[in-house]
This record gives C-alpha cells, sequence and structure tokens, in this order.
C-alpha cells in the first residue's frame, strides 16, 4: 500500500468514525429524520450505524497499523549504498 493510499484510508476512517459517532451518542439523525418525515426510520438507525461505525474504527486502526509498518520499513531500508571509487 502506497503511502498516499495509506493517508487517505486514516483520513476516511477517521471521519466515518467521527460521523458515525456523533449519529449514535447524540440525537442529530432522530431530530433531522424527524424534520424530514422519516422518523419511522429511527428505531432501525442502530443497525446501520453501530455496524458503520465499527467499520470506520477497524478501517481507521488498520491505516495507523500500516503506516507504522512503512516506517519501519522505510527506516530499515535508508541505508547509504556503497560507493564505489572508479577504476
Amino acid at each position: 500500500m502506497k503511502q498516499q493510499d495509506s493517508n487517505n484510508a486514516l483520513r476516511w476512517g477517521v471521519i466515518g468514525a467521527v460521523v458515525a459517532a456523533l449519529c449514535c451518542f447524540t440525537p442529530v439523525l432522530a431530530i433531522l429524520f424527524g424534520v424530514v418525515g422519516l422518523s419511522w426510520a429511527v428505531g432501525y438507525l442502530d443497525y446501520v450505524l453501530f455496524p458503520a461505525l465499527a467499520f470506520f474504527i477497524g478501517l481507521t486502526i488498520y491505516a495507523l497499523w500500516k503506516q507504522q509498518k512503512n516506517r519501519e520499513v522505510g527506516v530499515a531500508c535508508e541505508c547509504e549504498t556503497p560507493t564505489h571509487p572508479e577504476r
């Protein structure tokens, strides 16, 4: 996985986890659904939001792990190449 892909995964994981946590632990969606006339769906939100929260937290942990692994490999591979004198 490239560094850019890892950064994108981390970004989407954090954003998704924050949004899912806000929707799970605050009445944001319940109020919004009531305003637009979808209050019947409020009872089913837990079936969607908790798995989404778990997925995005898992994505964040995976991206952090990949970044740490890439740093360790990068540090181990940053060695000077031996220079050979011209003959």
